[in-house]
């Protein structure tokens, strides 16, 4: 099945998100990504964490037989995020401590999530997708 994957960055998370969820019945799996900017001299991300989670991230999910809905959230650029008020830091439904974070949606709130130090574990990424 196709991969369906919606962008978004801080200022536009809640119309993109209202989206995201509004759509969320007609997948089988719903994700969020959040993930560091890219730097524009570089066109890399930032986090090297990122760059190294995407990819297995990407082709886990593009491999599924499961209809996919992901929604990537960009945090900004460095001292954005460190900024212990981001808005993800300290939104009650996300608690973001890290990037990259991928958060499984279910019944309109995240039932599952893989933190920084181990969205790149492939396993990991099939425990999340499946529900256990």
């Amino acid at each position: 099945m196709p991969l369906k994957v919606l962008d978004a960055t801080v200022s536009s998370f809640d119309a993109v998100l209202e989206k995201f969820r509004s759509e969320a019945p007609t997948h089988n799996t719903n994700l969020i990504l959040f993930l560091a900017d890219k730097d524009p001299s570089t066109s890399l991300s930032w986090c090297p964490d990122c760059v190294r989670a995407e990819p297995v991230i990407y082709k886990k999910l593009e491999a599924s037989s499961d209809n996919v809905a992901l929604l990537r959230a960009y945090v900004g650029d460095r001292p954005t995020w460190r900024n212990p008020q981001h808005p993800w830091r300290v939104d009650p439904r996300f608690k973001l401590t890290g990037v990259p974070t991928l958060m499984l949606w279910e019944d309109d709130v995240v039932k599952g999530r893989l933190e920084d130090h181990e969205a790149h574990i492939e396993r990991k990424i099939d425990g999340l997708i499946a529900g256990t």
